[in-house]
């Protein structure tokens, strides 16, 4: 096996290197051009090939096309954005300067790219650190049009946006230079949103006890348009983290031990779905504790009413 490796490597070596840039390295996706850079020392040259990254980059991610990087950051970038979170890791430095939070969002239906924008956040005010983090890319009255058919009901829309829609959502630490993709890339759920009478798909990465959670909702009786995209990140409960908190979530997720990303989907789903079973199991405990507080306060209640009313008779 050592031997036959050996005269593969040597004939891809009598390849001229512009052949193997142009026609062979220009059409793989990242993970495959990772595994060929660890071929030999002639590929992992070839294959570290700046532009190859850079380009790599703007066509798996078009938001980042403005994005100026090196070859190093390129395939950082790569490797950060594309992989999936394994474990969350503790924050090594929580009191670092994080003055600003980067998205990068591309939205897809059945591949083609409907919505592509980088919204920059800014994070040191004290409305931002206090408040319910809550990050917005379109605007509710300027929705954006899309080439997705509205179905005859909404459960054939939303079965149709769980199956064509794709998204990814790139949060950038521009100080720490580290990235993490926080979608699922295809959503998790999708069911009909009872504001707008349109579909609503949901895209999620679960951190632990938290769940970061991107919402696209459409709206429109024949064509139809996206009117929200919008990232939060939630508690086990239901109740959302603030922004102060939020970044110290996101940054353990940028800090943490990644996988393979062609496992996104399935490990988003299957963690997405034990998150909301613990979430359910703990409102029904939830549940069951005010239920036997409040037999307890009626019980009470009775019994003081009883004890009254007998002392009341009694002293008569």
């Amino acid at each position: 096996m050592a031997g036959f490796s050996s005269t593969v490597t040597n004939l891809i070596s009598t390849v001229h290197h512009d052949i193997i840039e142009a026609n062979i390295l220009t059409r793989l996706d990242g993970p495959t051009l990772a595994s060929v850079s660890c071929a030999s020392s002639h590929l992992h040259e070839l294959a570290s090939n700046e532009l190859l990254w850079s380009k790599l980059r703007r066509s798996t991610w078009p938001s980042t096309a403005t994005f100026s990087s090196s070859d190093e950051d390129s395939r950082h970038f790569f490797s950060d954005a594309y992989s999936v979170l394994d474990t969350a890791a503790p924050v090594s430095d929580p009191d670092r300067p994080f003055p600003e939070l980067i998205s990068a969002v591309d939205v897809r239906y059945r591949g083609k790219l409907i919505l592509s924008r980088v919204v920059k956040t800014e994070t040191t005010t004290a409305w931002f650190r206090s408040s319910p983090l809550r990050i917005d890319l379109v605007d509710p009255k300027d929705p954006v049009p899309t080439p997705i058919e509205r179905g005859r009901w909404t459960e054939d829309t939303c079965r149709d946006l769980e199956q064509g829609l794709s998204l990814s959502w790139i949060a950038i630490d521009p100080t720490g230079k580290r990235a993490a993709d926080l979608s699922s890339h295809r959503p998790v759920s999708a069911q009909r949103n009872w504001l707008s009478g349109g579909a609503e798909a949901k895209f999620a990465t679960v951190v632990g006890s938290v769940e970061c959670v991107i919402t696209v909702v459409t709206c429109g009786e024949e064509e139809v348009h996206v009117k929200e995209v919008s990232l939060r990140v939630e508690k086990m409960e239901g109740t959302h983290l603030n922004g102060k908190d939020s970044l110290v979530i996101l940054r353990s997720v940028m800090e943490g031990k990644r996988g393979n990303g062609r496992r996104r989907e399935m490990e988003s789903k299957r963690r997405h779905e034990e998150f909301m079973e613990k979430r359910r199991e703990m409102k029904e405990k939830r549940m069951k504790v005010e239920l036997v507080f409040d037999v307890l306060t009626v019980a009470v209640g009775i019994l003081g009413f009883v004890s009254l009313a007998g002392f009341y008779i009694w002293s008569r």
